[in-house]
């Protein structure tokens, strides 16, 4: 995939960094639920989240990857 081919996808962390509960799978269905006029209180709820360490990980979470996607070191060294 090239840097024009990018998705828009976000990179989550597949399980929680503190209990180890798997929570990669349930940002789509946050944001659906975000969408959906929940608050994050709620749509944590409504996911099954309960614990302070899942919970934070999905609302800490911040996507950054479009702004890395703007250094590419490998292009840098190819093109010289």
């Amino acid at each position: 995939m090239t840097r024009t081919e990018t998705s828009r996808e976000m990179i989550i962390p597949v399980r929680c960094f503190t209990c180890g509960k798997v929570i990669g799978n349930k940002w789509e269905s946050y944001l659906g639920l975000l969408q959906a006029e929940y608050t994050e209180g709620d749509a944590l709820d409504a996911l099954g989240l309960k614990r302070y360490c899942c919970r934070r990980m999905l609302l800490g979470h911040v996507d950054l990857i479009e702004k890395l996607l703007n250094y590419a070191p490998l292009e840098k060294l190819t093109s010289s």
